[in-house]
């Protein structure tokens, strides 16, 4: 195996999926897909339908357990509702801290995690989705370009120098993302990114405004208005 990419089953990592298996083709990639203890398994089953669409190895990691105390209201734990609001409104009161959705050193700890795998798998190159919209304004502070740099230094450095951490679009906002991924077809109708679980996404929670409006940027319809998702 050449990569390994991290996979929520969202437009973000099926994007970076997308250009990682034309980069390399299937038989080099691996796909890494991540329990934590959210409140629904839709994001699950995307990314097991995004890996089949591509062909590519799918491994699966349950890390509920170590997030059993946050109270972050994505979690099955949280008695907190999952906000109706953009990013931007829920930053206006959380006085310089992330927002109610932002899952403790979530990143960290899975690109760490990957990071075993896919040394243990011949892979020299980790991929994550980070983008710049979700480090905006401190919300996923493990999104942002100072955390990538310190997390692909702490990798490179302590598997020997054989494992760097990419994340190609880090200085991208979701707009621009969503273009490279039509560009190369990827498969949005398979995706999921609503925070609720519901039959279809709620339109409403800081992710599916985000998807909304960078689909709108780039004048095409979001496969998951038209309820293929």
């Amino acid at each position: 195996m050449k990569a390994l990419v991290l996979c929520s089953g969202g437009i973000d990592s099926t994007t970076c999926l997308a250009e990682t298996v034309k980069k390399y083709g299937r038989d080099e990639v691996m796909a890494l897909s991540i329990r934590y203890g959210q409140k629904h398994s839709k994001e699950l089953t995307a990314a097991r339908a995004v890996a089949a669409y591509y062909g590519v190895t799918l491994r699966e990691l349950d890390l509920a357990a170590i997030f059993a105390d946050s109270d972050c209201s994505l979690l099955e734990g949280s008695i907190q509702e999952i906000p109706a609001e953009s990013y931007a409104d829920q930053l206006k009161a959380t006085d310089g801290k992330p927002v109610s959705t932002y899952v403790p050193f979530r990143n960290g700890l899975f690109l760490s995690s990957a990071a075993s795998i896919a040394l243990s798998n011949g892979c020299t190159e980790l991929y994550y989705g980070a983008h710049s919209d979700d480090a905006a304004g401190n919300a996923y502070p493990d999104c942002s370009e100072a955390f990538n740099q310190a997390i692909n230094d702490a990798v490179y450095i302590g598997s020997g120098n054989q494992l760097r951490v990419i994340a190609p679009f880090i200085g991208l906002t979701k707009a621009d993302v969503v273009a490279r991924g039509l560009a190369l077809h990827a498969p949005y109708h398979l995706t999921w990114s609503c925070y609720e679980g519901k039959e279809k996404p709620c339109g409403v929670c800081g992710t599916c405004r985000d998807r909304a409006a960078a689909f709108a940027a780039n004048g095409v319809e979001d496969p998951a208005q038209e309820g293929s998702v």
